[in-house]
């Protein structure tokens, strides 16, 4: 069972495209899960990473600290500026732009680390990185989007704190408790969590697809274009900064993958909890969830057939996903 239950959740860009397909087809198939369904949703993929956290997740900033801060400062960074640059570059109208940085200035998304674990990368930093920027982003989140976003349009920067809060925080740290204090029942759910993550994922970008149509022929090819140009500075950027500093190729891969990756999910549940309805807020969010599965998945495949070379610190090859489960450690989508 456990087996398949991995081949479903490396397949997880497959379910995001369907999803998205359908949605665009046909929509009402997926509208239907909105409003209570995507902060439910959010909550458990939440709750699914707390399930694999363990205090050890976080005691690996003592052993590389340089790594693990180049990385969070380039998440909080590159993408934030980026978001800001390119939603005037491409003249984008005041909501999707404050939408566009809104999602740069989440956290990594908890996708990376199977997409670390496909490219060969140091799974065990990609869990720390996600770990960490996501629990800055009660913070960085709220904070960064009213600094950037705030002239474009009224930013409740305390609604974005509560609501990160809720969210993330305390999904997180029960999963977490319970990790700690129920191990029999967290082994039974993290057979199934990365499997309910990527479904709940895939139903959340395909519901404000769905939802986001008009919006999206709208912003047209510009909003496309800011979309894709975001990720794809993401992805360079954290490269090429990251190796230049660590001068680590396994590094520099688990860098580029978590500043590329946001937490799409997180993105649009905040814009559609603190932006009026309609205004389409939230449609780069969504757009940024199905572009980021599209590049993280080519890269994947790329940096395959290209193991880095070992390096020191880098322990070898990552575990299998089934082992990072037993040793709790995340393999969920977000």
């Amino acid at each position: 069972m456990s087996g398949l239950m991995e081949r479903a959740t490396r397949a997880f860009p497959v379910w995001v495209l369907a999803a998205s397909l359908g949605a665009v087809l046909w929509p009402p198939a997926f509208t239907w899960f909105s409003g209570p369904f995507i902060s439910y949703g959010l909550g458990l993929i939440m709750l699914g990473m707390g399930l694999t956290l363990r205090v050890e997740d976080f005691t690996r900033v003592a052993r590389y600290p340089g790594w693990v801060l180049t990385g969070l400062l380039l998440q909080y960074t590159v993408m934030p500026a980026s978001g800001w640059v390119l939603g005037r570059l491409f003249q984008l109208p005041a909501p999707l732009a404050v939408g566009l940085v809104l999602v740069a200035c989440c956290p990594g998304g908890t996708a990376s680390n199977v997409i670390s674990y496909l490219a060969k990368a140091n799974v065990a930093l990609s869990v720390t990185m996600t770990a960490l920027s996501t629990m800055a982003a009660v913070v960085m989140t709220p904070s960064l989007t009213q600094a950037l976003a705030g002239s474009r349009m009224n930013v409740d920067g305390w609604g974005l704190f509560l609501e990160t809060l809720k969210v993330v925080v305390v999904p997180v740290v029960l999963g977490a408790l319970l990790n700690r204090y129920a191990p029999g029942f967290t082994r039974k759910a993290t057979v199934f969590s990365p499997l309910m993550a990527v479904l709940l994922i895939a139903m959340i970008v395909a519901s404000i697809l769905g939802a986001g149509l008009a919006k999206i022929s709208e912003g047209g090819l510009r909003l496309v274009g800011a979309v894709l140009s975001l990720h794809l500075s993401g992805f360079a950027l954290g490269y090429v900064s990251s190796r230049m500093l660590s001068r680590n190729e396994s590094v520099a891969r688990t860098v580029s993958i978590e500043v590329g990756m946001q937490n799409s999910g997180l993105g649009a549940h905040l814009a559609r909890s603190n932006f009026a309805p309609g205004l389409g807020v939230d449609v780069p969010s969504a757009l940024s969830a199905l572009t980021h599965c599209v590049y993280g998945s080519l890269l994947a495949a790329v940096w395959q057939r290209r193991p880095p070379e070992e390096a020191p610190g880098c322990h070898g090859a990552p575990p299998s996903l089934r082992e990072t489960q037993r040793s709790g450690k995340r393999s969920g989508v977000a």
